[in-house]
C-alpha cells in the first residue's frame, strides 16, 4: 500500500505599512495571486526553504522573524483534476528593495503589494485559500518564535 504524502511548502508573509507583498503568477487555471512560496528541497531547513524561494520569486532578500502559522489545506486543479495535500509553513520577515539585474523565476510574472482588504475583495484570484488564511492570521498578530522550527542534522547528511 502507497503510503500518502503531502507536499510540504512554505511562504513568506511580508507586510509593509499595511500592504503585503505577494506573485502574480501563470498557473493553469491562469494568473494568480499567491505568497512568495514553494516547495522544500530535499536537505534544506524551512528555514532556508523560505529565504530561497522569496529570492527566487521577488528578487529580495527575505529575512525571517517568526513563524505565522502551520497550515494543512487540499486543492484540486480544475484544469487536470489532480489532487493535492499542501502542509504549508508560512514565516514572517522583511525583505530590502529587489536586487539589481535579477529578475523572477518561471511562472512568476510580477509582484505587487496588496491590502488585507482588496486581498478580501479577490478571493477568484488566489491560488490557495491559505493565502488568505495566513495573512489574516499575520494581521491579527499570530505568531510563534523562529526556534519552534527544528531540523536533525541528518536530512543534510542524507541530501549531500
Amino acid at each position: 500500500m502507497e503510503r500518502w504524502k503531502p507536499s510540504v511548502t512554505v511562504a513568506a508573509i511580508i507586510e509593509r505599512e499595511g500592504r503585503y507583498l505577494l506573485v502574480e503568477e501563470r498557473t493553469p487555471e491562469g494568473l494568480k495571486l499567491n505568497n512568495p512560496a514553494g516547495h522544500l528541497d530535499p536537505g534544506e531547513s524551512l528555514i532556508e526553504a523560505v529565504i530561497r524561494e522569496a529570492l527566487e520569486e521577488t528578487a529580495r532578500v527575505f529575512t525571517p522573524t517568526h513563524v505565522v502559522g502551520v497550515y494543512l489545506g487540499r486543492m484540486q486543479r480544475a484544469s487536470t483534476g489532480e489532487d493535492i495535500t499542501y502542509l504549508r509553513f508560512a514565516i514572517a520577515g522583511t525583505v530590502g528593495d529587489e536586487l539589481p539585474g535579477r529578475g523572477y523565476d518561471q511562472p512568476i510574472e510580477r509582484t505587487l503589494w496588496m491590502s488585507l482588504d482588496e486581498l478580501r475583495a479577490c478571493p477568484d484570484r488566489h491560488r490557495s485559500p491559505m493565502l488568505l488564511c495566513s495573512i489574516e492570521d499575520h494581521a491579527a498578530g499570530r505568531g510563534f518564535a523562529l526556534d519552534l522550527l527544528h531540523m536533525h542534522p541528518s536530512v543534510k547528511l542524507l541530501h549531500k
